[in-house]
């Protein structure tokens, strides 16, 4: 494994889920459409059989692309963690800017970041300032609007 890829338990099983259900349901049904039109003749004007070649090639980038993420991945068990007094892979973490707006935001693999639910891919640029943050420190992010200074209120690992 070549494990410059950080990703939880449960980020990799989703990931395994979704390779298998594009390479178990989803493909095989485009397969059959994409035959099932070949089969009516005329291929230059077919929509189903046009339509369907084209989703196929999309499934099969995508699942090369999660089979590549999926190779590189490293697991790490955030309720492993030997320090959970620092920011590390999987820590929750609880902070306020120089205007008092709070903010949790929980360490999570890129494969796995959902920022409208507060986890923040591992190498992002706010993920990146955080990493070995302490309560108390201040960490200064550089972003394109400009650099923003938090302050880490809170850890927690589940």
């Amino acid at each position: 494994m070549g494990g410059d890829n950080p990703i939880s338990p449960a980020g990799l099983a989703a990931l395994k889920a979704r390779y298998d259900h594009l390479l178990g349901i989803e493909r095989p049904a485009i397969v059959e459409i994409v035959s099932w039109a070949a089969g009516n003749g005329d291929r230059s004007e077919n929509g189903d059989y046009l339509y369907g070649r084209k989703r196929m090639r999309e499934i099969d980038r995508e699942l090369a692309h999660i089979a590549r993420r999926m190779k590189r991945a490293r697991v790490v068990d955030p309720a492993a963690q030997p320090d959970k007094s620092r920011a590390f892979f999987g820590a929750t973490i609880e902070l306020a800017d120089e205007d008092d707006a709070r903010r949790t935001v929980t360490l999570v693999g890129d494969d796995e970041q959902d920022a409208g639910a507060g986890q923040i891919g591992w190498s992002s640029p706010l993920a990146r300032a955080l990493r070995g943050a302490a309560v108390g420190d201040l960490r200064t992010v550089r972003l394109p609007a400009g650099e923003r200074e938090w302050e880490v209120l809170a850890i927690s690992y589940p």
